[in-house]
């Protein structure tokens, strides 16, 4: 079985204790400072069982470019370790990038409480002239939003990043229930907790009203196609 590495070199062993209990595994493996440390496990033996799934996760989190992996791996054990949600600060430009995309990509599901999972507990929003503190406040405030703006499709696009901050322009289409056209335009502010959930953010907004013949987002319903131009490509 394979054991942290502390940062001073020296191994230490799992206790009697953490040994019995996969929850205290996972947060002894994936918790505290040693995330973006390449060396941070150690793999003794190949588990089996039920910690088989903490192995892996473990494997993922060592692995370059391993994001969405480590991330679906935990989304499947979900309830045995703490939600990271990689790529982590301090952020580069690969992966703020990632980052953003990340973002997009949940908030075109329209599914408030796996959006609000991005989000720590305590999470602080502005979003417009609205305040919101937590993620039952975030919760309710996306199923307003996605019951009024429908058909809703998103496009973001990093702007600057320095540290565990990221600041991300966007702008999303939707039309409401009477058949009327938006193009929303928006900059946003992100903080970012040392397991990559967003604490705190920032977002003022603009809607355009347009014409359903000047819509420029005609993906199905969900996730933008890799090959889909980004608001530079499309002149925003």
């Amino acid at each position: 079985m394979f054991t942290p590495v502390p940062e001073d070199g020296e191994r230490v062993g799992v206790d009697a204790k953490a040994r019995g209990n996969p929850r205290r595994m996972a947060d002894r493996r994936v918790g505290g400072n040693t995330k973006n440390r390449p060396n941070e496990y150690v793999d003794d033996a190949q588990p089996t069982g039920r910690f088989r799934k903490v192995h892996l996760i473990a494997q993922a989190l060592m692995t370059p470019r391993c994001h969405r992996r480590a991330f679906a791996l935990q989304e499947t054990t979900k309830g045995m370790i703490c939600m990271a949600r990689p790529p982590l600060p301090p952020f580069t430009l690969e992966n703020a990038i990632e980052k953003v995309r990340l973002a997009e990509d949940s908030w075109n599901t329209r599914d408030p409480e796996r959006v609000a999972q991005g989000y720590t507990v305590d999470s602080h929003w502005r979003n417009r002239a609205e305040f919101l503190d937590g993620r039952d406040e975030i919760i309710a405030f996306l199923t307003r939003k996605w019951k009024r703006e429908l058909e809703y499709r998103l496009i973001k696009e990093l702007w600057a990043f320095k540290d565990d901050r990221i600041a991300v322009r966007f702008a999303y289409e939707c039309r409401d229930d009477s058949g009327n056209w938006f193009r929303s335009y928006g900059n946003e502010n992100w903080e970012f907790d040392e397991e990559g959930l967003m604490r705190v953010r920032h977002a003022s907004i603009n809607d355009l009203p347009i014409r359903e013949s000047d819509r420029r987002y005609h993906w199905p319903l969900g996730r933008r196609p890799d090959g889909h131009p980004g608001l530079s490509d499309l002149g925003f």
